[in-house]
């Protein structure tokens, strides 16, 4: 355990960056998941509103610095391409 005040603070601020990372990692993975579901199912309507959904997600998610720019853009990248190729 830190014995410095300044190194007991950072502890508390990185155990709360993780926190919110963790949240909003899993967050788009479980709309991209419900895309993948939708898209599996020939569910084309309801595929395309799960595809806005989970692209405001990965959008958030890389403005707060989660997902470098190209990651992100691979992750909606390849939603949009799975929903499209539906009839």
């Amino acid at each position: 355990m830190a014995n410095i005040k300044s190194a007991k603070k950072r502890i508390k601020v990185i155990a709360t960056k993780t926190a919110r990372n963790r949240a909003l990692s899993s967050a788009v993975k479980t709309y991209m998941k419900k895309v993948i579901a939708a898209a599996n199912a020939n569910d084309k309507a309801l595929a395309e509103t799960n595809l806005k959904v989970a692209v405001k997600a990965i959008d958030k998610a890389t403005a707060k610095g989660l997902f470098h720019a190209n990651a992100a853009g691979r992750k909606k990248s390849t939603l949009a391409r799975l929903v499209n190729k539906m009839a």
